[in-house]
């Protein structure tokens, strides 16, 4: 099954990593995979604009099926294979709550990356100070929000929804693992703090720590948010 699966990638990209979670969770090891540099423009080349026009990543092949976006491949990946973890559960209140928490993942990264894309692709002459602090802002108010999901989950789970890990986790750690790479203040934020150092040594996390992570320092964009 596995031999079947071609996964190209960029190291460190949260988009990337929940594919490569989820395989992991499924037992799916010894895929074949493509690490790609955004530096040298490879996720532009032929080979991935062949199977992905927009030439992003992650781009997921299983056989002759192409998915070009981590949502679907998480979920194909689901439904296709019943060996390994199972990240959405059957019960329909725990299924709600799981793709409820996984959804709202996409906007927790999205209102990461305003603030990240503002920061480095807006020329410094060029930026506005009230427009980041509104990015600044939202990315707050979103953090705050996830605090207080995990506040009330405390005592009874250190998962994003219920007691098992689930299809929210692989979808929203990565990013979660990023903002605190990026600076994010421990202090505060406790409760994010301490789901990241839970589950950080997960070993489908573990296996699949993006190399540059490893490699090299993280930065503070993030601290004083």
């Amino acid at each position: 099954m596995a031999k079947d699966i071609t996964l190209f990638w960029v190291s460190g990209s949260p988009p990337c990593w929940r594919v490569m979670i989820a395989l992991e969770e499924k037992n799916l090891q010894g895929y074949n995979q493509k690490l790609l540099s955004f530096e040298k423009g490879e996720h532009k080349s032929k080979e991935v604009l062949d199977i992905n026009p927009r030439g992003q990543v992650p781009t997921f092949k299983y056989g002759d099926k192409i998915i070009n976006e981590s949502y679907g491949a998480c979920f194909f990946l689901e439904v296709w294979q019943t060996q390994g973890t199972k990240l959405i559960p059957e019960n329909s209140n725990e299924k709600a709550q799981v793709l409820q928490r996984a959804f709202e993942g996409n906007t927790l990264h999205q209102k990461m990356i305003d603030v990240i894309t503002y920061n480095w692709r807006v020329p410094e002459n060029e930026r506005h100070d009230s427009a980041f602090k509104r990015h600044k802002e939202a990315l707050t108010a979103e953090l705050k929000l996830w605090e207080g999901y995990l506040q009330k989950q405390k005592g009874s789970s250190s998962f994003l929804a219920g007691k098992n890990f689930s299809m929210a986790d692989v979808i929203v750690f990565p990013s979660v693992a990023f903002l605190f790479r990026m600076g994010l203040c421990e202090e505060s934020y406790p409760n994010l703090a301490e789901y990241y150092k839970g589950l950080k040594d997960r070993p489908s996390i573990k296996a699949t720590w993006p190399p540059t992570w490893k490699e090299t320092p993280g930065q503070q964009l993030f601290k004083d948010i």
